[in-house]
């Protein structure tokens, strides 16, 4: 009497094995790799390519565009974290800067960096100090962020318009397709995709201007 109960429990608890087995090591992982395979273009489905077809960046990792120092700057900028071993508040175009540091709330360093930022953004911008928004001045966590608040992308609308000779209703209008809305209808915040964005006002893969990279 005791092996038949010994092997009535031994049947269900292969067949719960088996079960568990083909969900969650089988069937789970297959689903979230077809869910990731959807519209992707590239290994991981973020490549960016520019009007010729080059490969710019990824949609999901934002590094700040530069131009030479006393050039005309048609694009539009990120967030930045700064270097603190550098002292410098904006490293800009340095994916390094992801690299997190220890510094907190309290920090005089990062109470300068901001203090630096904000006097910066606002002259180039051409818009008093009060008018530069919170997401401008203040680092994301990841260092990488390729997104930034519509206020931040606001402010800059007046400086592309006049060097792009784009006009500030056309660029205002390449802002508003570029901006996501929250997520599911409430999460988080409306959000613009400045790499997206900047690939539309014209920016292009250096040294690149035929077709696709292997193309």
């Amino acid at each position: 009497m005791h092996v038949m109960t010994f092997l009535r429990q031994l049947r269900v608890g292969m067949v719960v094995l088996l079960l568990l087995t083909a969900v969650v090591g089988v069937a789970y992982p297959a689903a979230v790799w077809a869910i990731s395979r959807l519209g992707a273009s590239g290994a991981e489905g973020s490549s960016l390519t520019d009007a010729n077809g080059c490969v710019v960046g990824s949609r999901l990792i934002g590094v700040d565009p530069q131009v030479p120092r006393g050039e005309p700057d048609p694009f539009f900028h990120l967030r930045v974290v700064g270097s603190v071993a550098d002292g410098d508040a904006f490293t800009p175009g340095d994916p390094a800067a992801a690299l997190p540091s220890n510094q907190g709330p309290s920090s005089e360093v990062l109470a300068r960096f901001v203090e630096e930022r904000r006097a910066v953004i606002a002259t180039r911008e051409g818009v008093s100090a009060q008018d530069v928004p919170v997401d401008a001045i203040t680092g994301p966590g990841s260092g990488v962020d390729p997104h930034i608040s519509p206020a931040y992308a606001a402010i800059q609308v007046s400086r592309v318009a006049r060097v792009t000779g784009l006009g500030e209703r056309r660029v205002r209008e390449l802002v508003a397709q570029h901006t996501d809305g929250r997520q599911l209808g409430f999460l988080g915040t409306e959000r613009v995709n400045v790499p997206e964005l900047n690939v539309a006002l014209g920016l292009t893969a250096p040294g690149c201007t035929g077709g696709p990279i292997g193309g």
